[in-house]
This record gives C-alpha cells, structure tokens and sequence, in this order.
C-alpha cells in the first residue's frame, strides 16, 4: 500500500468521524432546554403528639362560592399575609351554596384544620374527601369578610399528617 492510498484512507475516516461528531452535536443543540419542574405546593408530613404545629406547616388552597369576583385571591392573601402557605384559588365546584365560609378537610379534627378555623371563625369543617384543593381548603360564600387574629401554633395532643409545604 502506497503512502498516497494510506493518507487517502485516513483522512476518509477522519472526514466520516467529524461528519458523526458534526451530526450528533447538532442533535444535542437543537433540542429544547429542559423545563422547570414545578415543585410541589404541599407534601404529607408527619407530626407527632407533642410536637408543635406553626401556621407556616399549613398549606391553605381557597374556592370562591360567592358572587364576588376575586374573593378567593384575596382571601388566600389575607392567609398568607398570616403566615400560612401559599395553595391554590378556585371557582367552587357548580353548586356550592355557602353563606359565609366553609372548612373543607379529609379529617374534620385535624390539628391544621383547627389553626385554620381560629383565623376562619365559627363556621362548619365538613369532611370533604374528594377534596378539590389542596390543604386544608375554605370554601368563601358572599358574606365572608376578614380573617380572625388566631394562634401562631398549638401543640399536637396525638399523630397527625399534615400537608405541609415542601423543605427544599
């Protein structure tokens, strides 16, 4: 084999190893950036007796069952402005007939949502097991008005699972 058919060969092999290495960079740069994950507004957390439960633990999503337009965005607010976590803001489902606010929770003795109805007030906790939202949800009718100055915590008299706000 002459020197010329080896350098010919070479430089062939090299042209089609570019030509791969060209090709699948090109591959790698057009594909889209990887998105965001959103992160979880709330995650179950578990608590046990005597531990202390702060409003920051409790995760608080509110559905508008009013007439009022932006009830609810203003009411999550007011919760946040209290210290709780952020949820979500809805519509209530179709149907919903609320007069002033309504707790909606998996266990209506759940340590969250009493910390909830002292800023809520006297107003009906309804096992809600198909539960729209997330948390601990209230449900505001035409006649809700303001939150009530409420405890900062309590001390959990047995276990509890809350849905907490993720550690990150």
């Amino acid at each position: 084999m002459t020197a010329r058919l080896r350098t010919a060969i070479t430089l062939a092999a090299l042209a089609v190893l570019l030509l791969i290495g060209v090709t699948w960079g090109w591959s790698q740069v057009s594909q889209p950036l990887p998105g965001k994950a959103e992160a979880a507004l709330c995650v179950p957390t578990s608590y046990a007796a005597g531990d202390e439960l702060f409003v920051q633990d409790v995760t608080v999503s509110v559905l508008n069952a009013s007439k009022r337009e932006g009830l609810a965005g203003r009411t999550l607010q007011l919760f946040q402005d209290a210290g709780f976590a952020e949820g979500q803001t809805n519509n209530a489902p179709q149907g919903t007939d609320v007069a002033v606010a309504e707790i909606w929770v998996d266990d209506p003795e759940s340590p969250a949502a009493k910390l909830v109805r002292a800023r809520v007030g006297p107003v009906v906790v309804r096992a809600e097991p198909g539960n729209p939202a997330l948390g601990i949800t209230v449900v505001v009718g035409d006649g809700f008005g303001e939150l009530r100055q409420g405890p900062q915590s309590l001390v959990l008299k047995s276990d509890a699972v809350v849905c907490s706000p993720p550690v990150e």
